[in-house]
């Protein structure tokens, strides 16, 4: 389902197939570079299928569709501008297939709003930026899995070193007032989420 949303998107904006398949490609390259282990294609079909569910909800969908590809296309654990480096290229890209520049300045700023993660006054941005986190709220056994990925792809670090860092990035999020800033995530993923990022500091402090 990946590969056929993604070609019926860019067939709204080219008619080079050549060009379609090229740019398919590289995402699948990216995404399954040997350093990854949950920023994975996985990781774009879940959040395909969570936003199709609340389609009706959305405002451009388009918008949407190309920050998802796009969001996580640039990702090295060791550098801190991958939210800017994939916003760059997800540019190059639109501008290749004569996407408006309209549509370029929301993808990019939806794509850099996954850095913080923050509220945004744009409603489509908040949908993703809560589906892109909804992983926290999935069952112990799934929630488990995905922080042994991410552990996966900062190897090149410590236990101790890692510890540290992991811990900082829970607190800070527990810290938050609400993880999910829509009303359609909050009732959905908030509770099993609290009790998650809870168990984990719990066992990373133990």
């Amino acid at each position: 389902m990946l590969r056929n949303t993604f070609i019926e998107l860019l067939k709204n904006y080219t008619k080079d197939d050549s060009l379609i398949d090229h740019l398919w490609t590289e995402i699948v390259e990216q995404y399954a570079a040997h350093n990854r282990y949950y920023h994975t294609l996985q990781h774009l079909d879940n959040l395909l299928l969570l936003l199709i569910d609340l389609k009706e909800k959305i405002k451009n969908w388009d918008v949407i569709l190309f920050t998802l590809y796009y969001h996580d296309i640039i990702y090295d654990p060791l550098q801190s501008d991958n939210e800017e480096k994939s916003a760059d290229l997800a540019e190059k890209r639109m501008k290749q297939i004569g996407v408006s520049n309209h549509i370029i300045k929301l993808c990019r700023k939806q794509i850099l709003a996954t850095k913080s993660h923050l509220e945004s006054t744009d409603s489509d941005t908040n949908y993703f930026t809560d589906a892109d986190l909804s992983i926290l709220g999935q069952a112990w056994e799934m929630y488990a899995l995905y922080f042994q990925n991410v552990r996966k792809e900062y190897a090149i670090y410590s236990n101790a070193m890692y510890r540290v860092g992991r811990l900082k990035v829970l607190k800070k999020i527990l810290s938050m007032h609400r993880i999910f800033k829509t009303a359609y995530f909050y009732q959905k993923f908030e509770q099993q989420a609290q009790e998650n990022l809870k168990k984990e500091v719990v066992q990373l402090e133990g």
